[in-house]
């Protein structure tokens, strides 16, 4: 089985040009494209998105890159000259652009989404949030439910990050299990030699929060650690300061900045490593969102304890005790902060749980043997499977026609 992937086409359709230092998007898919590099598979990433001074050396890694076009049929021709064996839509929004071309130009190939995290979950949470209402299941059908869910059904094979989102597509909308696979964050196990290149907790100082500000649950992090955490924290831990990094701050975030106050934002983060081992504890009071977070798996990669809320550490710690605590009013959030940056015994047991929570749910090896038989099974059967999900052959037929004339329209008006 370890050789069936050498020498077949992927096709990766990006939404933008992958920013690993940037975002847990950008990383999650880097994981993925060097995880199919290493099965032998040519890779080729296409994306009609401009780039950033950021955006990751694909070439550097041996993948080609492509620049395409919305809403053109010129993907069409390119499809035909590519062939790809398998095609992978970075979110839901891509599949609708583009699936029912990859269908129509290549209905052999295996089209695999990737959901990153579940939009209509964390844009359900961000409303009732906003709206000063307690969140429950019941204002998860939306329209966006509706065409995140149609989209994996249109799909052979969907990714799925989070525990609890596989739970709540299979049990609270019944989508097939078989059609999905739970992949999370594929890392390196923390040996013990790792461990002790970390600084102890004497060598640590200070809070952190980072987290890309275009992604509305980081910025809201924020305001929330400016006016309802910090001005308390601060109280309790005199001369302690917190520092505020993350790629794409604008004025507004930059205008936080309160040097008197202890409350420092510094942007962007070129290397996570060095905010990361420097600092004591991260603290992220998240209150929306979907998922799992990254920063979370690159603080347990650092020995940083977390402080967070249960939508914060969703998903990612199992039966396991989390890498420090989660609370989810304000001042219990605050005392646990508090008590964890001055108890050197607590955070080296934080320390340690995070350590068993990575190298016990994250750890590449535990997965990739499971994911690459499922993989396969879906290519192998893809027809068969298809004809088991014939939910998703009439999605693909009737929403996508109104999506292909849709974007025929805007085509011929463009022209």
């Amino acid at each position: 089985m370890e050789n069936f992937w050498s020498g077949k086409q992927l096709l990766v359709v990006g939404l933008v040009w992958p920013e690993p230092g940037s975002s847990a998007a950008g990383s999650r898919m880097i994981q993925l494209i060097r995880w199919f590099l290493s099965q032998g598979m040519q890779v080729r990433f296409a994306c009609a998105a401009g780039k950033s001074d950021y955006s990751f050396d694909l070439p550097s890694i041996g993948v080609q890159e492509e620049v395409i076009r919305l809403n053109d049929d010129s993907f069409d021709v390119q499809l035909t000259v590519w062939n790809p064996d398998v095609v992978l839509f970075d979110r839901f929004m891509i599949e609708e652009q583009y699936g029912w071309r990859v269908a129509q130009s290549c209905p052999d190939a295996l089209r695999i989404l990737d959901t990153e995290d579940l939009h209509f979950l964390r844009y359900a949470r961000q409303d009732c949030y906003k709206k000063g209402i307690d969140f429950s299941e019941e204002f998860l059908y939306t329209d966006r439910a509706k065409r995140e869910i149609a989209s994996i059904y249109r799909s052979d094979a969907t990714l799925i990050i989070s525990e609890y989102e596989m739970n709540l597509l299979t049990t609270r909308f019944k989508v097939d299990a078989a059609m999905l696979f739970y992949l999370p964050f594929l890392e390196e196990e923390i040996t013990t030699s790792v461990q002790l290149q970390w600084p102890s907790f004497e060598e640590r100082r200070d809070f952190l929060f980072i987290g890309n500000f275009i992604h509305e649950p980081n910025w809201n992090t924020v305001q929330v650690l400016k006016t309802r955490i910090w001005p308390e924290l601060r109280k309790n831990l005199p001369g302690v300061k917190l520092h505020i990094y993350g790629a794409y701050a604008s004025e507004k975030v930059m205008q936080l900045h309160q040097p008197k106050e202890g409350f420092l934002v510094h942007g962007r983060a070129e290397e996570v490593r060095d905010v990361f081992l420097p600092s004591r504890i991260l603290l992220a009071p998240i209150q929306f969102g979907a998922g799992v977070k990254g920063k979370f798996v690159d603080a347990m990669k650092m020995g940083t304890p977390c402080v967070t809320t249960s939508v914060g550490a969703e998903g990612m710690k199992g039966d396991l005790p989390w890498n420090g605590y989660i609370a989810d009013t304000d001042a219990d959030f605050i005392e646990r902060a508090t008590h964890l940056y001055s108890d050197k015994g607590d955070w080296e047991q934080a320390t340690w749980h995070g350590i068993q929570i990575l190298n016990q749910r994250y750890a590449s090896e535990l997965v990739a043997g499971e994911f690459l038989e499922w993989i396969t099974d879906r290519f192998v059967n893809l027809q068969g499977n298809r004809q088991l999900n014939f939910t998703g052959q009439m999605l693909l037929h009737h929403s996508l026609q109104s999506t292909k004339y849709m974007s025929l329209w805007i085509q011929a008006k463009n022209s």
